[in-house]
């Protein structure tokens, strides 16, 4: 990780620890979601909340109106309200990444429970969210989007769900 995108961590970090979710955005998820969606969104983190709010949002300042991708945009970090982290385990994870990268990778492969949790947290919470969103009559492929939103993409998309794929980690990349 280099110095420009310790940086981005760094801010995106400390703005995490003040976001709110705004009333009138959460009010515009639940034209998006269905309620037992919207459920699912309400045991994020407010942090997360806010975060996930913000994906949505860029996407549609984007001219974005694809519904699987909204729908990916609101719950792709679903998964991580399983294990919910604290403040501090979310510096580990940055930490680990920037110091121990192979490491936290493979810390990331263990059962969440000890130290090694946040990393769990970090590597399995889409197969977790995916799982979750399954479990809500998602489509196949809003299910895919969020199982698959930290998978490295190809330069060029192979498919039509890989190119909503790519739109939506990037704007999870600047949110």
């Amino acid at each position: 990780m280099n110095l420009t995108r310790m940086a981005y961590r760094a801010r995106q970090f400390f703005l995490a620890l003040r976001a709110v979710p705004a009333p009138e955005e959460v009010a515009q998820a639940r034209t998006i979601l269905t309620p037992t969606q919207m459920a699912l969104f309400s045991r994020l983190q407010a942090s997360e909340q806010a975060h996930a709010l913000a994906v949505a949002r860029r996407l549609v300042a984007q001219g974005e109106t694809d519904p699987a991708l909204l729908i990916a945009a609101l719950l792709h970090d679903v998964g991580k309200s399983c294990f919910p982290l604290r403040v501090w385990e979310r510096v580990w994870i940055v930490l680990g990444k920037v110091l121990f990268p192979a490491l936290s990778k493979s810390w990331g492969n263990d059962s969440p429970t000890g130290w090694r949790r946040p990393f769990v947290v970090a590597a399995q919470h889409p197969m977790w969210g995916a799982k979750m969103v399954a479990q809500t009559e998602a489509s196949p492929q809003v299910i895919e989007l969020i199982r698959r939103h930290q998978d490295r993409l190809p330069s060029k998309p192979a498919s039509p769900v890989e190119r909503l794929l790519g739109k939506l980690q990037e704007a999870d990349n600047e949110n």
